[in-house]
């Protein structure tokens, strides 16, 4: 891990499970197939899949607490981290981005945010990023 704020590679599940990022896409679901007809590969992989589903489901939808429109939610600024929310792709796929700029709506709350990947920069509406927490949020 680097503390250059340019570096986009983040601490992912894959280092607490094997020490290093998960590099390849997981397989089709196993989790339905009886636990006595699995071989040690095979109850690896399903605890891959277990962690990876029960992460998304319980980790990362309380991220973006949307409260009713009487709370104030910080909105997002420039320099935030954020996951991009693309139930299309897979976990290992899914893309992470840092805003560069942000574009507010008429009533000056920020509605679609441009955010720079490693594979470019993408313009995407503001509830389809995930903010990160970061050291000073």
């Amino acid at each position: 891990m680097s503390t250059d704020p340019n570096d986009l590679s983040v601490l992912t599940p894959g280092h607490f499970l094997i020490g290093q990022p998960l590099m390849a896409i997981p397989e089709h679901d196993i989790d339905d197939i009886p636990q006595n007809r699995f071989k040690r590969w095979q109850l690896v992989r399903q605890a891959l899949q277990s962690f990876w589903k029960r992460w998304s489901r319980e980790y990362l939808h309380t991220l973006p607490s949307r409260q009713k429109w009487f709370h104030h939610i910080p909105s997002l600024v420039v320099g935030d981290i954020v996951v991009i929310n693309s139930p299309s792709r897979p976990p290992l796929a899914w893309q992470l981005g840092r805003v560069i700029e942000v574009h507010p709506g008429p009533d000056q709350v920020v509605r679609v945010a441009t955010v720079k990947t490693a594979e470019g920069t993408l313009k995407r509406p503001a509830v389809k990023l995930v903010k990160l927490p970061t050291d000073n949020a």
